[in-house]
């Protein structure tokens, strides 16, 4: 997947970045940079930009001037955080936990991603989700399941690493548009947690965000390719969360077997 910008809606460009795992598969990953009701904009992770995009970028934003944050979603998305921030020094840098613990060097602010505090600052533009039920931050550094979901309420767009996957598949004789398959990320039964209650928690969280959602247009994913309202020729995003929520209903189901 090339690196590209989408215009998402006036106020939300999702940025396709590379991310390659080896040197030959490139599965993709994301930013995106957000204007906010003050006429400011933020970028949402961070990703490597080249100098088309960073054009691109300056241009929307009087030369990166006009961003006054970085805000971590996804605490083992942490590769292109240093060069982000070193390409917008003046704008406040927030992460995770452990984006803190990972790279205690540079000038994050006080409030996590994750916190109540953070969220609170920016909730006249975005709602976010934290998933309940499974560890946010796994022991396991290959578990990537748990990341903070932002909703941009102007654009109704949600943008999402790794806890949702969008695949999309070609139509039959590529006649029709492209069909999209919405699912929860493969690691969910590895990173729920261990208790009783987890499961229902988690369950109890993806109605949660499916009826939270329920005026949503546009969803952009990390490592594949955005939903977007034009090209959404089937269900809405409310009701493709609540249809990966039935698909894992066998793993929640196993996994109130074995805790309760």
């Amino acid at each position: 997947m090339p690196p590209d910008i989408i215009a998402v809606a006036e106020d939300f460009y999702n940025i396709r970045g590379s991310f390659k795992i080896g040197r030959f598969v490139d599965i993709g990953t994301q930013s995106s940079l957000v204007q906010l009701h003050s006429g400011k904009f933020v970028i949402l992770d961070a990703c490597n930009l080249n100098n088309k995009i960073a054009c691109e970028v300056d241009q929307l934003t009087n030369n990166g001037k006009a961003i006054e944050a970085i805000i971590n979603l996804h605490p083992f998305h942490t590769l292109h955080v240093k060069a982000m921030q070193e390409r917008y020094p003046w704008a406040k840098l927030y992460g995770t936990a452990r984006h803190l613990k990972v790279l205690p060097d540079l000038p994050w602010q006080a409030a996590l991603t994750e916190s109540a505090a953070m969220q609170t600052l920016y909730s006249n533009d975005f709602e976010f989700f934290t998933p309940r039920g499974v560890d946010f931050i796994s022991t396991n550094d290959k578990l990537h399941f748990a990341s903070v979901l932002a909703y941009h309420r102007s654009s109704k767009t949600l943008h999402v690493d790794d806890t949702l996957i969008n695949i999309q598949l070609p139509s039959p004789l590529g006649l029709l548009a492209p069909r999209h398959h919405l699912s929860f990320h493969p690691t969910l039964a590895k990173t729920l947690e261990p208790r009783a209650g987890a499961a229902n928690d988690f369950r109890t969280w993806a109605k949660h965000l499916a009826a939270a959602l329920h005026e949503s247009e546009n969803l952009c994913a990390a490592h594949t390719k955005p939903l977007l309202a034009k090209n959404n020729r089937g269900a809405t995003i409310e009701q493709r969360i609540l249809r990966a929520l039935n698909k894992v209903s066998k793993t929640l189901g196993a996994h109130e077997k074995k805790y309760g």
